[in-house]
């Protein structure tokens, strides 16, 4: 089963006089890790390097940044895949010490400062999420909104108040059987589902 991880941890290493800065930490998608990238641009202006790789699904992605192909985000990517992990993004700022350090140098550098990063992260199981949608009378809304708060991963993502009041949620897939079934028992047929939009 694929896991992800429960927060960023990071990792420095010093090779022949160049620091490489490692972090892996849980990400979702691309234009999240886009923006973690640039973030760590403006953080670091004087590093040569912002090497990065996505295991995201669809949204993967390897990153060189003008090192050579092949030597930094490819190698960091297999690194997640092989620790079956999913929705994680590991990152290396490269400051340049003077010192080349040859294809497979870069190739084992960029592998041990996300490996050794990886060592002291905690790993969590990744859930899917289902997202659904009810209207219910405002009596009800309490109600659902604690069912929501004791229902572990489960999060509030839009209310609409309207003649009803209309919720859109997110919960662990493998939950969601269960919530639908508590609450319309409780709610004694008085919720209606909705298609999530």
């Amino acid at each position: 089963m694929p896991q992800t991880l429960s927060a960023p941890v990071h990792s420095e290493l010093l090779i022949k006089k160049s620091r490489f800065i490692g972090c892996v930490e849980p990400m979702a998608d691309r234009a999240g890790a886009q923006a973690r990238v640039a973030q760590l641009r403006a953080e670091h202006p004087g590093a040569a390097h912002v090497c990065w790789a996505l295991l995201a699904g669809g949204q993967s992605a390897a990153v060189d940044d003008g090192e050579p192909g092949g030597t930094a985000g490819r190698p960091m990517l297999e690194v997640l895949r092989h620790q079956d992990l999913e929705a994680v993004l590991a990152t290396v700022v490269r400051y340049f010490g003077g010192v080349k350090l040859g294809a497979g140098g870069l190739v084992r550098a960029y592998t041990d400062a996300v490996a050794q990063a990886l060592l002291q992260a905690r790993k969590l199981p990744l859930q899917r999420l289902t997202t659904l949608r009810c209207a219910l009378p405002y009596a009800l809304e309490g109600l659902l909104r604690r069912e929501l708060d004791a229902t572990e991963g489960a999060r509030l993502l839009e209310v609409s108040h309207g003649t009803l009041v209309e919720l859109q949620f997110s919960l662990p897939e493998d939950q969601a059987g269960a919530f639908v079934a508590r609450l319309n028992e409780a709610g004694q047929g008085r919720l209606g589902w909705l298609d999530p939009h």
